[in-house]
């Protein structure tokens, strides 16, 4: 798949106000793997007072939280959906975060573009930061 460029996506202030009126971040394609990306955010979200919840495919526990295999397992208000994986996936997260209805943001990380899906979480009502890192994001602001 041919890297996209952002054409949906917060700015600044809009990222600022998503930090202060997050609690709860699902990380979608959190690893167990400490050297991992996604761990070492998901840490530092962490030890920033956000309660992170795990998705990922095995394990029962990641940084000491409940593993949940789905979005649509998850019992309780998610704020964020933090996505961790590949362009191509991004699409069914974004279908599973309009199913949910209760989810604020969709973020995808460094890297990570899917301009339709975006668009769709968007028009669905949620705030939409691509291409950017939470961890760098937050330490930028706070």
């Amino acid at each position: 798949m041919e890297c996209e460029f952002p054409s949906v996506n917060s700015n600044n202030e809009e990222i600022i106000e998503i930090f202060k009126n997050t609690k709860t971040i699902a990380i979608a394609g959190l690893s167990p793997n400490e050297e991992k990306a996604s761990n070492r955010v998901a840490k530092y979200l962490q030890n920033a007072g956000f309660k992170i919840v795990p998705i990922y495919p095995k394990e029962e526990v990641i940084l000491g939280e409940k593993v949940y295999r789905s979005l649509e397992e998850i019992p309780f208000k998610i704020d964020m959906v933090d996505v961790f994986r590949k362009p191509n996936a991004i699409a069914a997260v974004v279908d599973a975060c309009i199913a949910r209805g209760d989810i604020d943001t969709v973020w995808t990380q460094l890297g990570l573009v899917n301009n339709e899906a975006a668009a769709k979480a968007e028009e669905a009502g949620m705030k939409v930061v691509q291409n950017k890192c939470t961890k760098i994001e937050h330490a930028n602001f706070f």
